[in-house]
């Protein structure tokens, strides 16, 4: 390995050891910082001390489980981000742009106010239906002309086909006040609320998404070469595709299904952990299940403490770091370049 090639493995690995510890700052935060002003001591206190009462309760079976969920929905929307863009070689490709989360946001309504679903339980599959539907929609569009899939016909399509369907959602949320109530925090892309009832019926579907999308790394690195260079070294280009298409699936899906139509997540962090790894998908994945759980605990955070004692939707915190973050992204001349 020459020079060139040490700086860059040592800049990869400083780098994960950075957002490791990032992570780590930002959980600890979560835990400690609420709506509720509890003093560091008795924070630390009540996690030595599970009491089960007063503020050990708002410690362990609100904010760690909240933490939790913030930690899977992150790792989730972040690493389905991260695989839609190496397979579209789309830079601008993202669960919410290419409307992935508004499938499966209008599956889970219809589920809602049609099926009377109520628990997370029950609406998952719906959620799962929605953004396999979507995405498979979307990816057909791209790829319909004679040059394969054209990453700005996905894109169009998705934003289309996103508004399209929130804007359903909407309509049949406000014609039915009973579904509005149940869905305003989940639609807002909240995890107010969000504990363990909600993630265990959905973690082994993030799990297995996870796993997914570590068989296809190596295939991504060959497929963002073209998909003929990517056959001819081997590469099961069919394969890889529905691989990563179940992959974000499952992920998307089961994190919208938590926690509510989240974006800019799977957009942001991909890019900041290419900037990191260089374009190599296996450290782009690794770095991003990092990267992509601490902005949504730092969104969370943020959320809490800006309009106390009420609290900012996750979703929202995101879209404000998220839309100046697009608009550089579409501005400069190199972002095509994965």
């Amino acid at each position: 390995m020459d020079s060139s090639g040490r700086a860059l493995a040592a800049r990869r690995v400083a780098g994960l050891a950075l957002a490791c510890v990032v992570l780590l700052v930002v959980s600890l935060a979560s835990v400690a910082v609420g709506s509720k002003n509890i003093p560091v001591t008795t924070v630390v206190d009540a996690l030595l001390h599970d009491t089960g009462r007063g503020d050990a309760y708002v410690v362990w079976d609100m904010r760690i489980t909240r933490t939790a969920v913030a930690v899977c929905v992150g790792v989730a929307l972040g690493v389905s981000g991260a695989l839609i863009q190496a397979l579209t070689r789309n830079p601008l490709a993202d669960p919410g742009l290419l409307g992935v989360n508004a499938g499966a946001e209008f599956f889970v309504v219809v589920g809602v106010v049609v099926f009377g679903a109520t628990a997370v339980g029950d609406y998952v599959w719906f959620a799962f239906a929605g953004a396999l539907a979507v995405t498979v929609a979307v990816y057909l569009v791209g790829a319909a002309g004679r040059g394969g899939v054209d990453p700005l016909q996905l894109t169009l399509a998705g934003v289309a086909l996103s508004a399209v369907l929130s804007g359903v959602v909407s309509g049949i949320v406000l014609l039915d006040r009973d579904a509005f109530d149940r869905m305003r925090g989940w639609y807002a892309g909240s995890l107010v609320n969000r504990g363990w009832e909600e993630l265990l019926p959905v973690l082994p579907f993030l799990a297995v998404g996870l796993v997914l999308a570590a068989v296809a790394a190596n295939s991504l690195n060959a497929i963002a070469l073209g998909d003929d260079l990517a056959t001819s070294l081997g590469a099961q280009v069919t394969r890889t595709r529905v691989l990563v298409i179940a992959a974000a699936t499952l992920l998307a899906g089961g994190a919208t299904a938590v926690a509510g139509p989240i974006g800019f997540v799977g957009l942001m962090t991909p890019h900041v952990a290419r900037w990191i790894t260089g374009p190599d998908q296996r450290w782009i994945l690794l770095h991003t299940v990092v990267l992509a759980p601490a902005l949504v605990l730092t969104a969370d955070v943020v959320g809490r403490v800006v309009l106390r004692p009420g609290e900012l939707p996750v979703g929202v915190v995101v879209a404000f770091v998220g839309g100046p973050v697009l608009i550089a992204l579409v501005r400069r001349a190199k972002a095509s370049g994965l």
